[in-house]
């Protein structure tokens, strides 16, 4: 992992000096107006955290971060020639998909699952997870976003994810899930094309993209008029790199020819 960016000494900053950046670019020369994100890419807790009271096998699940994301993020960024903005800190210390004002943005329990280091937590100690983590984070992707407007034409947003096959007992049934909200240019031909192909595609769902659900399509997404998709792949799809490698090169095999489409990319705030 090569182009990891080693942190500026952020302001309240809880990482250590020998600690990453809060994220880290794939392929950043990456010439295609569309960039892809991977906002649940790791699992790493600063030492400034400890373990959060959890048992190491925890980091291992869903809770920390999207198993199999990561690496199909990078290698669609790869195929489609465009830069891949990654987090690099667990979902447990800061969860970079919620509104501020959500509840489950430093989460207490997740997954029926209590975190001890996150309980009892004051205003100022959120403020400065915020600080460190969500802000820089986000602050990268509209960097990148303003630089590709800036060079024309709009860009497209793309935001990888993937689900537990089981939750609270319920099974999914769907391979690929395709969250969206107000901008469907993409969304709705991408549902197309994959059920065409015989896969289980859910439409919103496992979750709904509906009424500012989640942050990064919201904000980077419909809130600047960009034409979005918000990926979810099921977990147990995912479980080797061959079966990442093959995700990837399925989903590239059907975007490259969607996003030839010159509709896509222009603002619907302009």
């Amino acid at each position: 992992m090569n182009d990891v960016t080693p942190h500026p000494h952020y302001s309240h900053s809880l990482l250590a000096p020998d600690e990453p950046a809060p994220w880290w670019v794939h392929n950043p020369e990456g010439r295609a107006p569309v960039l892809v994100v991977c906002d649940h890419a790791s699992a790493f807790v600063p030492r400034a955290f400890g373990s959060l009271g959890l048992e190491s096998r925890h980091f291992e699940r869903h809770i920390a971060y999207d198993p199999g994301a990561a690496a199909v993020a990078r290698r669609l960024a790869g195929h489609l020639d465009a830069a891949c903005v990654l987090s690099h800190f667990s979902r447990l210390v800061i969860d970079p998909n919620r509104q501020l004002d959500d509840p489950t943005l430093v989460p207490t329990v997740a997954e029926n699952t209590v975190i001890p280091g996150n309980r009892g937590l004051s205003e100022s100690a959120v403020q400065r997870r915020v600080d460190t983590f969500f802000h820089p984070y986000h602050g990268e992707i509209e960097r990148r976003l303003d630089a590709l407007d800036a060079r024309g034409p709009a860009p497209v947003l793309i935001s990888v994810h993937s689900f537990t096959p089981v939750m609270h007992g319920q099974e999914r049934p769907w391979e690929i899930g395709v969250l969206w909200d107000e901008d469907t240019r993409l969304a709705a031909p991408f549902m197309d094309a994959m059920a065409e192909r015989g896969h289980v595609v859910g439409d919103n769902e496992p979750y709904s993209g509906r009424h500012g659900h989640g942050y990064t399509a919201n904000v980077h997404g419909d809130g600047r008029g960009l034409a979005n998709l918000l990926l979810e792949l099921r977990q147990d799809l995912l479980r080797t790199t061959g079966q990442q490698q093959a995700w990837a090169d399925t989903l590239a095999n059907d975007l490259k020819a969607l996003l030839k489409d010159p509709a896509l990319y222009s603002s619907r705030r302009t």
